[in-house]
């Protein structure tokens, strides 16, 4: 989804019951603590106790039950959601201690626990509400970012093909039938994903100021569907370029059978590479694969490949909390390079070239919306994809969106929709030609 990368790279920090806010003593606790008693029968082991301990003191919203391995349990919290956590590891709570973030995925794809009551979007939503996210200090997040983010040319194919190339029946089977692998645009929360996908679609034509006959780029095409739409109701002129060859494959075969395939062009290739000036340059879901040591550069290619009239939309998945660590476990599985941007990197960024912004809209639960209507979709396909790939890449697609849906309808991911111009009087000075 760009896109997800969690983010679209989809990016989210569960939890930290062992963290540099806890004091000292208690973090020692787990080789050095005596024995913990949780009720009647036999003490709990001392790192359950930890466990529960961090767990009975955090958990104010929303109420958990967890069933340790032995079959004794304890319940924190209050008020809907109410999950059932039921844990079959005795050792499962220790690495999920030490190692949160990428742990609590992993013993998930290994079936170290499950649900019983609730769904995994709501156990995790339980976490992301109470536990303090900037608190992270996971070995997994700690240092190496700008080494993990170096989107060199040759890394960026093979980080993009790990994703996007993947057999076009998985995406087929949970997106909408155009293919829009991105947040959608929900004018009600009851309309439809397609009609949804539609909305967005015309939500950013209208914010590129678009003329008949216009040259547009669109940078990390996909599947061609935004392309089509520009082309089709905009009537102007498009270029795709996408790392996907997976994907290019697809925007050709369904260019070929369009009405407007004369004015339609799609192309495997980098925006580094890219050559020629524009009208207008759309971006939906790309830039959380940039990563953050090559946002000057892809501001500076943008600018090179604008007119001077120009106009520019920029659609991407973005963090709340300020600049931080994209997860390790949605890095390892799911977007390998893949880095959700705060706005401020984004202000900064911007500031080293010759390009207004004009307009930022912060699109809050509309992804939360898209990805609900993906995993039912997949959910509904999920029998065919295990016996074809396997229970664990079942489990770790599902834990991936659920994930970040979690993450968007806890805050602490948005997607912000940046106008940008060479001139900014090439732009409304108000918002009502959107809506007009």
């Amino acid at each position: 989804m760009a896109n997800i990368p969690i983010d679209g790279n989809t990016d989210f920090t569960i939890l930290f019951f062992v963290s540099r806010d806890i004091p000292r003593g208690e973090a020692t606790c787990i080789e050095a603590s005596p024995v913990v008693s949780s009720g009647p029968g036999r003490p709990v082991k001392p790192v359950n106790g930890l466990f529960q301990k961090r767990l009975e003191s955090t958990v104010k919203y929303g109420t958990l039950t967890v069933v340790m391995a032995d079959g004794r349990g304890f319940t924190c919290g209050s008020g809907e959601p109410h999950v059932v956590w039921k844990i079959n590891h005795p050792r499962t709570p220790l690495k999920i201690a030490l190692d949160p973030d990428f742990q609590l995925g992993e013993s998930y794809l290994r079936g170290e626990w499950e649900l019983p009551q609730g769904t995994l979007t709501e156990l995790l939503c339980v976490l992301m509400r109470n536990f303090n996210l900037e608190k992270n200090h996971s070995p997994k997040s700690v240092g190496g970012r700008t080494i993990r983010q170096w989107n060199s040319l040759r890394r960026s194919l093979s980080n993009i093909a790990r994703h996007y190339d993947l057999e076009e029946t998985l995406f087929r089977s949970f997106l909408d039938r155009d293919l829009h692998y991105s947040c959608a645009y929900f004018k009600q929360p009851e309309e439809t994903l397609e009609q949804a996908q539609q909305n967005k679609c015309q939500h950013i034509l209208e914010k590129l100021c678009l003329s008949p006959g216009m040259h547009v780029l669109d940078i990390g095409c996909g599947w061609g569907g935004l392309a089509r739409y520009l082309t089709q109701h905009g009537d102007v002129e498009v270029q795709g370029i996408t790392l996907s060859k997976e994907q290019l494959a697809v925007a050709e075969q369904r260019r070929a059978e369009s009405p407007m395939q004369e004015m339609l062009r799609f192309s495997l290739q980098d925006y580094r590479t890219h050559q020629g000036k524009y009208d207008r340059i759309v971006s939906v879901g790309m830039f959380e694969h940039v990563g953050k040591p090559y946002y000057p550069a892809f501001f500076r290619h943008l600018q090179r490949l604008l007119k001077e009239s120009g106009v520019a939309l920029l659609h991407t998945i973005g963090r709340t909390s300020g600049p931080g660590n994209t997860n390790p476990w949605i890095a390892r599985h799911i977007f390998p390079g893949g880095y959700n941007p705060a706005l401020s990197e984004l202000i900064r960024a911007l500031n080293e070239v010759q390009i207004h912004v004009t307009d930022i809209e912060v699109l809050r639960r509309h992804y939360a919306l898209t990805l609900m209507h993906w995993g039912d979709r997949f959910q509904a396909h999920r029998s065919r994809f295990a016996q074809q790939k396997g229970e664990v890449f079942c489990r770790m697609w599902e834990f991936y969106l659920a994930a970040s849906e979690a993450c968007f309808r806890t805050g602490s991911l948005v997607v912000y929709q940046i106008q940008l111009a060479r001139d900014w009087r090439q732009v409304p000075e108000t918002r009502d030609y959107l809506y007009s």
